[in-house]
């Protein structure tokens, strides 16, 4: 028999039912699941969760102050390869181009140079979220700062980018020197583009909703749980790893075996000195059944966790010996903390209600993993 606490959903004004959940807020998910809220000082998410409905314009703020700060420090600039006939070499000549056009009868050569230009991928990126921000922008002063800032940028010499959101990782994560100031900015400017998403729903406004791909849900759901851990577990000693790979313990293993074996791909890890925890995300109900039969939780959710923690049992690795499970759920009417040990290993299943307000939703996720929330005033200083 599973048992359960009744609590109540609170309104969803921002983000309604995704996927048969109740969720309150949109934007706090797609908080949890940026970069952006790695990158900023522990009172600025506080500040940010604490006005869920606020999102989009705090986002906007965040980003015009840094564009305004890169605009005073001039901004990043590139070389970037082109190629035009010009009336005197620079670079390097091209033979084939120059002889075909027989530019050299009108004093001219085809050359290929390097050149320094602030029409960068990055910077046309930054430009084109600020533009994408002003449907979802509450202020009319904030939304027409954007679009000014937007107009500095192609002064500058910046270009449109149509094709910018499709290369969004490449620009955060890819080769280059970026600065702490560049990437916080990035990192808003990716977090405005998930923002405003388009819709093809009829209204007064674009509000976005993230939610178009069949699978976009449970994928959000999972980037924000491991965002959350990330920013809020890293200063305490943890290190945490989303969709680590692991290998099942095969001997002599057939020639066919490998090519048609599944992987397995652990949602989230958390680890520190004397403690891992292995932590799978699930967007739907913890309990399965109907009016004909009695609800249990999913048999096959616990076959999962069970296979990821004693499949990787070493005798070489303590921690791999003792490692304990979560099943974590989102709350639907029901909300579920109970946990067992299976074989050496504390399993649990607990659900986050996220019909809830920001700081319910935050404990829960702490509550789940079993680690304590930073008391009232800890760690809420800084810039």
């Amino acid at each position: 028999m599973v048992t359960a606490r009744q609590t109540d959903l609170a309104p969803a004004p921002a983000g309604g039912v995704i996927d048969g959940v109740p969720v309150r807020n949109i934007w706090l998910l797609l908080l949890y699941a940026s970069q952006l809220y790695r990158e900023l000082p522990e009172a600025r998410r506080v500040e940010l969760e604490d006005a869920p409905d606020d999102i989009p314009d705090l986002v906007a703020e965040i980003l015009a102050n840094a564009v305004e700060r890169r605009l005073r420090r001039n901004l990043n600039s590139d070389y970037r390869r082109r190629a035009d006939d010009l009336n005197r070499v620079r670079g390097r000549i091209d033979l084939l181009r120059t002889e075909r056009r027989q530019l050299l009868q009108r004093a001219r050569v085809a050359c290929v140079y390097d050149e320094l230009t602030v029409d960068t991928p990055r910077n046309r990126y930054v430009k084109a979220a600020l533009l994408r921000l002003g449907p979802v922008i509450r202020k009319p002063d904030l939304a027409r700062r954007c679009r000014i800032l937007a107009a500095r940028l192609e002064r500058a010499g910046v270009t449109d980018d149509t094709d910018a959101r499709r290369r969004s990782r490449i620009l955060l994560e890819g080769p280059g020197w970026v600065d702490a100031d560049e990437r916080r900015m990035l990192a808003a400017a990716r977090l405005a583009y998930d923002l405003a998403i388009p819709t093809e729903e009829s209204g007064w406004s674009l509000l976005s909703t993230p939610y178009r791909e069949s699978d976009r849900g449970w994928r959000l759901y999972e980037a924000a749980v491991a965002g959350f851990y990330d920013a809020t577990l890293s200063h305490r000693g943890w290190r945490v790893r989303a969709q680590s790979a692991v290998a099942w313990p095969l001997d002599n293993p057939t020639p066919g075996l490998m090519q048609i074996m599944p992987k397995m791909f652990r949602d989230i890890v958390l680890e520190r000195r004397n403690r891992r925890i292995v932590v799978d995300t699930k967007f739907t109900s913890i309990v399965a059944g109907g009016p004909y039969r009695e609800r249990s939780l999913r048999p096959a959710n616990i076959y999962q966790i069970y296979a990821y923690l004693r499949s990787q049992e070493k005798p070489g690795d303590p921690l791999s010996l003792t490692a304990a499970g979560v099943l974590l759920y989102p709350s639907l009417g029901l909300d579920y903390v109970e946990s067992a040990n299976i074989q050496g290993h504390e399993i649990r299943f607990a659900t986050v209600n996220l019909a809830a307000d920001a700081q319910t939703i935050r404990c829960q996720l702490l509550r789940a993993v079993a680690v304590a929330p930073t008391p009232a005033g800890v760690g809420r200083q800084g810039p």
